[in-house]
This record gives structure tokens, sequence and C-alpha cells, in this order.
């Protein structure tokens, strides 16, 4: 297994959906974003990095869902659907979905973006409907007529979603009908505009040269359709409940480790399967993005198992996973793809392995390389090639902050492979003098996340592990997307010699 689009010397930029700006109170596939990717453009940038797009619940994060094939419907871009007269002008005006155009609220999007899009699901449906489409929608106000061409057209590009999906999306939407006082039909659709959308900005964004890299969890949700279809897949009792959960071990970062809780996955049973379900999985991921970042990657090697019911990670132990074997199972089936292994934290020598046995390119953060509570080395000096680095993701501290936050120690430790003293770091640019060092690197792709090149504080931060609230909703405006701001990066990324 081998990479083709990151064995060049090129830059991206990370940033989740959410945090693009826009008038509905959430990122989304809008206007706005089609000028994010001409931002990336004209900065001469090659990756737009995301985070996972799938249905989020409690928490609201992305790395918990409903499905790990659904896409979540907060991603619609409304003013689309009144452009196709699916949405009247009057339904959109005076609505408050956000008290903040710096973050999203997760409890006004789910009590008034759904009633919103009803709207738009029950036109297009009668839109499907050729004699009560070609006459307009008197029960919700006059909406666009449409030409019977336009009708069918619109009703072959349905059918042939709906058989594409045919493996997860009826299961999916019975699933979410019975979650939210919609209908199945409801959330067929939705799923349908989510992914004519998306599609067309990734088009978009792949015209420009901007190649998509998506992101998927190791793990699904407990309560998720995937479970729900695949009980045999996964470690459950005979009632459905777990015997164990994901997790990771105490550590010098958590003393009582990290409970997750999702369901472990019934390796044995996958392979009995030809792990036809990862097959299913991945191919689908592949056909939303050019590039797929798994998390936890060394889960595959060896996973954490914790008692299911425990309030921490004491009693958990490693289990042996699939492995190579898995690996081959997809490339076998779907080619040789280009993936990102999320290498990070604890990595034993069989991980190592793994990541070298597969040809994926691991990751590396600026931010450990300088934590003396690490235990190996990740300085820049000794990266690779094969590598992808970050000075932080989305589960870091902005780079502003990490510097003036991180042990005494520490910052001597980062001043000392600087050849400069502390002082002379924290009056000089030193966020910038870290993403230099960083494009700097012998890696060949570096990807810095937004946050950072604008120099933000901890406000901006994405996400603090274990902890609950305020993770998730962080968003830029339009100011922040400037044309020097672009020049700034671009001249950074052409100095690095990863000038897209």
């Amino acid at each position: 297994m081998s990479s083709f689009l990151l064995e060049r010397r090129r830059a991206g930029i990370l940033m989740p959906l959410f945090s693009l700006p826009g008038k509905y109170g959430i990122g989304s596939f809008s206007k706005e974003a089609r000028e994010f990717v001409r931002f990336l453009k004209e900065a001469g940038q090659s990756y737009w990095q995301i985070l996972p797009m799938g249905p989020t619940g409690y928490g609201d994060s992305p790395y918990q869902s409903f499905s790990t094939f659904a896409g979540n419907p907060y991603f619609i871009d409304l003013d689309t659907l009144a452009e196709e007269g699916l949405l009247l002008e009057e339904e959109l005006s005076d609505l408050s979905f956000s008290d903040s155009e710096e973050h999203v609220d997760y409890g006004k999007l789910y009590s008034i973006r759904f009633t919103v899009l009803e709207k738009a699901v029950k036109r297009f449906l009668e839109k499907l409907d050729l004699d009560t489409a070609s006459s307009g929608s008197a029960e919700h106000g006059e909406a666009k007529k449409y030409s019977k061409e336009n009708c069918e057209k619109e009703k072959e590009a349905y059918s042939a979603f709906l058989s594409e999906n045919a493996h997860w999306l009826p299961s999916y939407a019975e699933f979410m009908a019975k979650k939210l006082p919609y209908s199945a039909d409801f959330h067929k659709v939705c799923q349908y505009f989510f992914i004519k959308q998306w599609k067309s900005l990734k088009d978009y964004a792949n015209s420009l040269g901007i190649k998509i890299i998506g992101d998927i969890p190791i793990y699904v949700s407990l309560d998720s359709s995937d479970v729900l279809d695949h009980p045999s897949l996964f470690q459950l009792k005979e009632n459905g409940e777990p015997s164990a959960v994901a997790g990771c071990p105490p550590d010098a970062f958590a003393e009582n480790g990290q409970l997750w809780g999702n369901p472990l996955y019934a390796w044995e049973k996958h392979e009995e399967e030809g792990y036809s379900w990862w097959i299913s999985r991945i191919r689908h991921c592949f056909s939303l993005y050019d590039i797929v970042r798994i998390d936890h990657f060394r889960g595959f090697d060896e996973y954490f198992s914790i008692p299911y019911g425990d309030e921490n990670a004491k009693r958990g132990h490693w289990e042996v996973g699939p492995g190579m074997k898995l690996f081959r199972a997809v490339e076998q089936a779907l080619g040789k793809k280009e993936v990102i292994a999320e290498d990070l934290g604890y990595v034993t020598e069989s991980v190592k392995k793994l990541v070298s046995d597969s040809g994926f390119p691991g990751m590396k953060l600026l931010e450990f390389a300088f934590d003396s509570r690490e235990s190996g080395d990740y300085r820049p000096n000794t990266w690779t090639k094969n590598t992808v680095c970050y000075t932080g993701t989305h589960d870091n501290q902005v780079l502003k902050d990490w510097f003036l936050e991180i042990l005494p120690e520490d910052r001597e430790m980062a001043a000392e492979y600087s050849g400069k003293s502390v002082e002379e770091l924290l009056e000089m640019d030193y966020v910038d003098f870290f993403i230099k060092m960083t494009l700097d690197s012998v890696s060949n792709t570096a990807i810095i996340p937004m946050q950072d090149y604008l120099h933000k504080g901890k406000e901006a931060r994405i996400n603090t592990p274990s902890k609950l609230g305020n993770n998730w909703s962080y968003r830029f405006s339009k100011k922040d997307f400037s044309g020097d701001m672009a020049e700034k990066i671009r001249k950074m990324t052409e100095e690095s010699g990863r000038l897209s």
C-alpha cells in the first residue's frame, strides 16, 4: 500500500465545516464554503482537511455520530434550497439560529433547522409527483413551478441515490424517525440534499486543485444505526449492552485514562465476513473525500478494552486487533487508497510496524515535539518524509496559547532546539516562527490549523478532550479570510517549497 498525492511536498489547512462563517448558525455547503476554497487556492494550498461530517448527538462531537455513513443535515445550505425553489425567502428571514456569530448554538439549531428542512423536503417530494409539481404547492406557499423534464431528471437522480445507498439508508432513516418527529422519507431526502450539495462543493474544490482530506473515527457510537443493523459485528451482550467499551489507558495527560464508551468490534466476526462492513465503509468515505484520515490508528494493532459500566479506564487492558489483514482485504477490494494514519499517543514497536507495513503516512505534531511527558522523540529533526505534520490538531491548544501555557522546562526545551532563549521567542512572533518550523520540516505534507495562521487565542480552540461543553463550536468570520492573509500564507508555503 502506498500514497500518491501525499508523496508530493505540499501544504494544506485544517478547518472544520462548522467553523465556516455564514448566516444560518453553522458553517455549511454555502457560498462562504466556495469563498474559502478560493482562499485556499489563492494561498497556494493543496489540501482542505475537515472533521467527520456525520449527524451528531449529545455533546455535538463529530466523533460520536448516529451513523458512519450519513451526513449532518446542519450542513445543508438553505440558500441553495431556496434557489431550487424548495424554500421561500420569507421562510428564511428573521430566523435566529444563534446569538453569536463566533459559536454554533446547537440547541437552537436542533429546534429550528429541522422545521425549515421539513418544508423543503415536502416541496421536493411534491416535485417528484409530476402533476403536483407542475402546478406548484399551495399548502406550503407558492413554490417554484417545475417543468416535466426537470421533475423527471430529479426523480431519476433521487432514485439512483436511493439505490446506491440501499445498504445503509433505509435502516438509518427508520432509526432517526424513532428519535425525531419526522418520517423516514424526511431523513432520506435530507441525506440526498446533503450528498448533492457536498459533491457539488467537492467538485468545485477539485476543479481548483484543492483536494479534500476527510476524517473518520475508528469506532462508531453505541447509539447508532450501525450497531442496530450489525449487532454481531460488535462486542455486545444478549441484552444489547456492550460487554466492553473503547478508551485509552491512564498516562501523563490523564491519570484515569480516557473512557470513550464506544462498543468494540468483534474482529473475529469481521474476518469471517471478509471485512465486508469495513470495505463498504471505506468505499463510502472515498466517494466523499480524496484522502481519508483514520483516527486512533493504533487500535487496529491493539485496542484498549474497558469493562462496560466502569467509571474510568483504570481496569482496561489491551487486546489484539486485526492488523494488516483488514488493510489487505480493503486494498484487494478497492485498490490502493490514500490514507493518513493517526498514530499519535503511546506508540509501540508493533504499531510502528503496522504503519510501516501499510505504507500510510503517520502524523507528527509540533506541540508534542517539546513535551517532556512524551516518551517518544517528536522533535522535527526526527520526522521522516512519509508523514503528515501539524502544529496541532482539533484536540490541541492553539499555537499561541500552547507556548505560553506549557511547562517552563518544555519552553526551555523548545528554545534550546530553536537556538534562541525563551525571552527572545516571547518577544518575537513565535507563532509564525513555529509554523515555519513545521512547514520547513522534511514531512511531505504539512497541515496548519487556520487558528494558528490567524494567531487566535484560546477562544478559538475546537476541542478539549475529556471535557464536556464549549467544544466543536468555534466559527471564523469573513474578515479572517482576507487577501493579505492569503498572501502571507502563500509566501510561507512558497518559502518552504510546498507551493501548489
